[in-house]
């Protein structure tokens, strides 16, 4: 019957998967087993980098916190488009070059809003 069938293809992809299952599985098992468990209070305290917590978990960041991070990863991303772009610039020309400009106006512009807006200064 046609389609009933697991193609040949996907059966290499379908042993990964059992076996990378398998083997999480079993590691946890043996782990279980072979781990110290004698918690006390030092071992239960939260980890802050070695120092002792000096606030509440669940304190509140600024909105700028955010705004911050943002900015920083579109810009970074929109970055990243700028080196694909130079490794075919010389296969495209001329629309390659007047695109990119277009593209770096853009972001021109989008940067010198942020900062028109504050959201650039960190202690505001």
């Amino acid at each position: 019957m046609p389609g009933s069938y697991l193609p040949s293809e996907y059966l290499a992809i379908l042993l990964l998967l059992l076996v990378g299952i398998a083997f999480g599985a079993i590691t946890l098992w043996i782990g279980k087993y072979f781990r110290m468990q004698r918690p006390y209070l030092e071992k239960l305290v939260a980890y802050e980098s070695g120092n002792p917590p000096t606030a509440e978990p669940r304190m509140r960041f600024s909105v700028k916190f955010y705004t911050v991070a943002i900015l920083f990863i579109v810009f970074d991303v929109e970055a990243i488009f700028l080196y694909p772009w130079a490794l075919v610039y010389d296969k495209l020309g001329m629309f390659a070059l007047v695109e990119m400009f277009i593209f770096i106006f853009l972001l021109l512009v989008g940067f010198i809003y942020a900062w028109k807006k504050g959201n650039l200064e960190w202690d505001k």
